[in-house]
């Protein structure tokens, strides 16, 4: 039996799991009042639900003994396919980024999402200009110096930012209700930028849902800039060290915060690069951080994401662009995203993945955050909720 097949009230059902109580084994280990305080219900409440998820644990290992009572954390298969077909996803704000992510960002998930690409344009104005011949190091050297401007930050603001506002809208209007945890190593977190994002949510909320918004009274109370904010805890990071400490109390404020949904590093190569002298150190401190953000995205049903950048590696005789942080590091996400030009548009292409095939898309970034390019052929998906129904329905665009 799953959490969804318990003989509860319907409302208390779509609470658990958006509570991030996933399966009854977590939903039986919580206590009354923690399990009262995450459903915002009464403590004799919670008691009687608990009751129900031990009776469903006893009646479920009534037939034979459990695979999970041989090791811990062991799943069958069939958990493992019910668990992905359930996983929700962080909208990016372009409908066509989420097609190639498989429906946007993945929670239980690290995704990596890299910038600092060359302009292809101008690659091919640079080749045809030089009269020398140019490696790649000399070219993304020449392209940086030469470039109007910076759209590796550029982009890089209005991707995290949208994240940690999608993140946070209602679940009634199709989002995860959820809140943010923003890790800056950078010093590059805008709050008048944030406060532009979600007017821009907002507004298309309001756009979306003409009439919704107006029979859910407490839900306008969350339609406002200032909650968006205030929903989204933000850390600075000055070195590395204090990177690691971060990390590691992760753990104790998401048990403290399970409303939490998207955890955001920016960037989490920063102090790695500029700070450590010790290559074989510095593999191993990476190793450790990745294995507990993965660990941490199971365990809280959030997503992780962490932002990187590319740099140059001398090959063979020659320069090449690669991953900051080297071969090892690369291995540690789940997904990457590398975000890119071609010409005069933005790209997105989906780099790796265990399950979605390599893509690429086009996206935009406006005055709104990031939202689907102008000439997209694509359909635009979005997920409406009907008032009378849990029934989720789609909905076409041109």
């Amino acid at each position: 039996m799953e959490i969804a097949d318990l003989p509860i009230a319907t409302s208390h059902r779509a609470n658990l799991l958006a509570a991030g109580y996933s399966s009854l084994a977590a939903l039986s280990a919580a206590s009354p009042p923690r399990l009262a305080r995450d459903l915002s219900i009464e403590v004799h409440e919670a008691e009687e639900i608990l009751k129900v998820a031990v009776g469903a644990n006893k009646s479920k290992g009534a037939d034979g003994p459990s695979t999970s009572s041989v090791l811990k954390g062991v799943q069958n298969a069939w958990d493992m396919l019910s668990d992905e077909q359930s996983r929700r996803h962080i909208n990016t704000g372009s409908a066509d980024l989420n097609n190639i992510l498989g429906g946007g960002i993945h929670c239980k998930e690290v995704t990596e999402i890299v910038t600092g690409l060359i302009n292809t344009s101008s690659l091919i104005q640079v080749v045809s200009q030089e009269s020398v011949k140019l490696n790649w190091g000399m070219l993304y050297t020449i392209l940086n110096a030469n470039s109007d401007e910076d759209f590796t930050t550029k982009d890089l603001t209005f991707v995290r930012i949208q994240l940690a506002i999608n993140v946070q809208i209602p679940v009634e209007y199709g989002g995860l209700g959820g809140k943010a945890v923003y890790i800056d190593t950078e010093g590059s977190f805008m709050v008048e930028r944030v406060y532009q994002i979600a007017e821009g949510c907002i507004s298309d909320i309001l756009e979306y849902f003409p009439h919704c918004h107006d029979k859910a009274p407490a839900g306008q109370e969350k339609l406002k800039p200032e909650s968006f904010l205030a929903d989204i805890y933000y850390f600075r990071i000055c070195s590395y060290t204090e990177q690691i400490a971060v990390i590691n109390y992760l753990e104790k404020f998401l048990g403290e915060h399970k409303d939490v949904r998207i955890v955001i590093i920016d960037s989490v190569t920063f102090h790695f690069r500029q700070d450590f002298d010790d290559m074989a150190l510095r593999t191993r401190v990476l190793s450790g951080l990745s294995l507990k953000l993965m660990k941490l995205s199971k365990a809280y049903n959030l997503a992780v994401v962490l932002l990187n950048q590319v740099t140059t590696k001398f090959t063979e005789g020659s320069f090449q662009l690669t991953l900051a942080l080297g071969d090892s590091w690369s291995h540690s996400c789940t997904n990457r995203l590398i975000l890119y030009w071609n010409g005069n548009e933005r790209y997105g292409y989906l780099d790796k993945s265990p399950s979605l095939p390599v893509a690429s898309a086009p996206y935009a970034v406006t005055v709104k955050g990031v939202r689907d390019a102008v000439n997209s052929n694509s359909k635009r998906v979005r997920f409406l909720v009907m008032p009378s129904c849990v029934n989720w329905v789609l909905v076409l665009e041109q």
